[in-house]
């Protein structure tokens, strides 16, 4: 669990505690935002899309990956945005050591053996939900439950470790939900899945790729099929519980 660190405020100077978030990186490590020790958070007075994320690279793989800017809200009314400290990735920190052997690459996770996937005929928009619950099931993931209603998070399924939105409209899936799922998955330390009868905006497409958020779309028969790697990396490995 990540270490929480003292934080006082600029404006009312209450103390508070703060424990930088966690995330899953897409590799399956936890990575955690490493604070600048000592350093003295910033008043947030104005935000915008661009500055609301850093990017900070995977301690276990090197991948870099954009997080959310850490913020902390005092009780005064102001939020303050944490300062994040510039971090090495496993590759940079030993370029000083001297040249090394050469490292093979890790061999590929072998797939995951499962019985044909049996689909749920979609006639109506809840039938759409159901067959991605199923999939995500057939798929190893436990404890599978849908929502009762449209919710106004936008997360139609959730279960151990994972939660899906199912866009059963007939126009593209925008952009702006691709970053709202991928959100609730940050949040929630669980891995985003999207699936859609329409298929995907141009821009949902290549943020959902930056964002290596598997993407599915499904026919009437009911039978998520994958549109990117990462839909394709998770139909080999499926659930890491199974």
């Amino acid at each position: 669990m990540a270490e929480s660190v003292p934080v006082h405020c600029p404006v009312c100077r209450r103390e508070h505690s703060f424990t930088p978030p966690t995330f899953p990186c897409a590799c399956g490590a936890p990575l955690t935002l490493p604070l600048v020790r000592g350093g003295m958070p910033v008043e947030l007075r104005h935000r915008t899309w661009r500055g609301s994320w850093v990017t900070v690279p995977c301690p276990s793989c090197a991948r870099s990956d954009e997080w959310p800017q850490p913020e902390l809200a005092c009780v005064c009314g102001t939020v303050l945005r944490m300062p994040v400290a510039p971090q090495q990735g496993p590759q940079d920190a030993s370029a000083d050591e001297g040249p090394t052997a050469p490292v093979a690459p890790a061999p590929p996770t072998p797939p995951v053996h499962r019985a044909p996937f049996r689909p749920v005929t979609i006639r109506t928009a809840r039938d759409a939900v159901t067959a991605a619950a199923q999939y995500l099931k057939w798929l190893g993931y436990g404890d599978i439950k849908q929502a009762d209603d449209r919710p106004a998070s936008g997360v139609d399924i959730r279960g151990n470790g994972v939660l899906a939105h199912v866009d059963p409209t007939t126009s593209p899936t925008p952009l702006r939900e691709i970053e709202c799922l991928w959100l609730n998955g940050l949040n929630q330390s669980a891995i985003a899945v999207f699936f859609s009868l329409a298929g995907y905006a141009r821009d949902a497409r290549v943020r959902a790729d930056e964002l290596s958020i598997p993407l599915y779309v499904m026919d009437l028969t009911g039978t998520p099929q994958p549109v990117n790697d990462p839909a394709d990396e998770l139909i080999r490995r499926g659930s890491p519980a199974s």
